[in-house]
């Protein structure tokens, strides 16, 4: 296991709009699931909440939510709800009790974070026996032609932007540092989409490498392969015009999850 700390940076806030209207939800059934290992459900804190995904999908099974992200652009999409409460907070700050948290949950941001830092806030926050939940998703999955332009896309076109915390999520999250006391084995889960054409192709342009590539080289890598994956999305005979089609979008989660101390 790997021990390397991680810088985080902010790279989502110059499209903070984009990154919340075209990033999946999570499923309801991971919720339900974490909300069953916690001896009480009384405070989850979302960490690195972006635009509040996860946050919402907490409010399910916990009387209330904290979440927080450093990017004040992120937290100006955020989905609004009764029961969260949004607050502009760094991983490794302070802002919540000692020993009030029951569920720590980090979605798809745990390789951007410092991780020696967050981890002793958890350990400070989270009351004895809670839980800590941390989940990536890696590249979706749509079609066999889809997929191969996307793995290309990912790999060849604008890999050298990705920032190195990527690899973690390469690796699905099997070499990322996570000092607990871990639950093995986990239930597979996995987000699920039905997109038209143009909803995928926002989805590629929320990417931090697509962001970094537009800036360094001044054109739009996704703009580029439009027309091939516009070809590979239609070509079956029940397409109903350029794009407008939907199909169905998946991405398998990799779930780590621990307690603070044995329950």
């Amino acid at each position: 296991m790997s021990s390397e700390k991680v810088v985080f940076q902010d790279l989502f806030s110059g499209h903070a709009a984009c990154y919340a209207r075209s990033r999946p939800g999570y499923p309801a059934e991971l919720f339900a699931y974490l909300a069953e290992l916690c001896g009480e459900r009384r405070l989850a804190w979302d960490c690195a909440t972006g635009s509040g995904q996860a946050a919402v999908g907490l409010t399910e099974h916990f009387d209330r939510v904290i979440a927080t992200d450093a990017s004040e652009a992120q937290l100006a999409h955020a989905t609004p709800h009764d029961r969260i409460e949004y607050r502009a907070m760094a991983a490794d700050g302070d802002g919540i009790e000692d020993g009030s948290v029951d569920l720590v949950t980090v979605a798809q941001a745990l390789h951007w974070l410092p991780l020696e830092a967050f981890y002793s806030n958890v350990r400070r926050v989270l009351r004895p026996g809670g839980v800590i939940a941390a989940w990536c998703y890696a590249l979706s999955r749509v079609s066999e032609r889809i997929d191969a332009l996307c793995d290309r896309f990912y790999h060849d076109v604008v890999g050298s932007y990705w920032e190195a915390g990527r690899r973690y999520i390469d690796e699905q999250y099997e070499t990322i540092a996570f000092p607990f006391e871990e639950i093995r084995p986990t239930p597979r889960f996995a987000c699920r989409a039905e997109w038209t054409l143009a909803e995928y192709l926002d989805y590629l342009a929320s990417w931090s490498a697509v962001q970094l590539y537009r800036k360094d080289r001044g054109t739009d890598p996704v703009e580029e392969m439009t027309n091939d994956l516009k070809a590979a999305w239609n070509d079956s005979a029940d397409s109903h015009g350029e794009g407008e089609r939907r199909r169905v979008v998946t991405w398998p989660v990799h779930l780590r999850l621990g307690y603070c101390s044995p329950p």
